[in-house]
């Protein structure tokens, strides 16, 4: 059994369609699946060609009437009896690797050439690294001043309570 099957809508391509319809063609064992992206009348269709048994078409014809890539918008999704040659499932796996690599080179290349940055950020990073050499001298010196300018540093809390009672006493407030 062959059909011809149309997925039409808005937005069809560039969104996983044809990756979409192998991954349930290989679930289903369907021997033969050809797919190819058209374009009729402003609107945009996947063309997907299926060979097998009806016992194996059928359930796949389901599958995507029922679901379809995440991102995709559909209209509908029709089917007519094909005569015509339909590829081989396994060489359309192989098509659909190449045409992922194909989009993902580009991809992978600008990022390639945002990552430029990273040695001058590393040199950035050493420079700092040798300016905290210093830290333990500067943390000398400000405790250092602490001691000078809070000569009560370090006093006990009796210590400060003794002190005010002292002070209210001279001023008459005991």
């Amino acid at each position: 059994m062959k059909l011809k099957i149309k997925i039409a809508g808005p937005k069809v391509h560039d969104v996983g369609y044809r990756v979409f319809l192998l991954k349930n063609a290989m679930n289903l064992a369907l021997p033969g699946l050809s797919t190819y992206n058209w374009d009729e009348c402003g609107q945009q269709e996947v063309i997907a060609l299926v060979e097998g048994d009806e016992a194996r078409i059928a359930p796949f014809l389901q599958a995507i009437e029922k679901n379809k890539p995440e991102l995709a918008k559909v209209s509908k999704v029709t089917s007519e009896p094909y005569d015509g040659d339909v590829g081989r499932t396994i060489e359309m796996a192989m098509l659909c690797s190449f045409v992922q690599l194909d989009k993902a080179v580009p991809l992978l290349l600008k990022i390639q050439e945002n990552t430029t940055v990273i040695p001058q950020i590393s040199e950035d990073i050493k420079a700092v690294r040798k300016n905290t050499d210093t830290i333990p001298q500067v943390l000398e010196e400000i405790k250092g001043l602490r001691e000078d300018i809070q000569p009560g540093y370090g006093m006990t809390l009796g210590q400060v309570q003794s002190d005010i009672r002292a002070i209210k006493e001279r001023l008459g407030m005991i």
